[in-house]
């Protein structure tokens, strides 16, 4: 059983800025230092690109993860997709979609599919505990973008 996570914000700067904030490791990092978040890419660049690999070390829940995603879909400046490699969960897809506000902004979605080890255990752990805790990482996330972004210094 997956769980469906979504967050949706809207950023007054170009899909194009928003875009490549999104794929910005060091952001990522600055973005989620509560949990002391590390990002190191497979290419030692800090921009991700399509087919780039990424390695996330953080404190969540008490306990230390670690877990590599992919660039697996690259459209720039409108979306990409990342999905685990290694990792805690049996599945995680994670697609950024940045919509054009007709030049006045851009809204952002993260959607993000988790499917968790363990069975039905797995799954009502995910649902009840895991995809609202992730909800609230990826509106911290969309917050720190959303400030970079409108401030102009990325």
């Amino acid at each position: 059983m997956s769980a469906l996570i979504e967050s949706v914000s809207v950023i007054d700067a170009s899909p194009s800025v928003v875009f490549d904030l999104e794929l910005d490791a060091d952001v990522h990092t600055a973005s989620l230092h509560a949990s002391q978040e590390t990002a190191t890419t497979s290419t030692g660049r800090r921009q991700l690109a399509l087919g780039d690999e990424v390695t996330f070390r953080a404190r969540h829940f008490g306990l230390r993860w670690r877990m590599t995603t992919r660039i697996t879909v690259y459209e720039r400046p409108y979306r990409f997709v990342d999905e685990q490699t290694q990792g805690p969960f049996r599945v995680l897809r994670h697609e950024h979609q940045f919509q054009d506000l007709n030049g006045v902004g851009t809204q952002m979605t993260d959607r993000m599919v988790i499917v968790a080890p363990l069975g039905l255990l797995g799954a009502v752990v995910a649902r009840v505990l895991i995809a609202p805790y992730l909800r609230r990482l990826l509106k911290q996330r969309a917050a720190h973008i959303k400030y970079l972004a409108e401030a102009g210094d990325p």
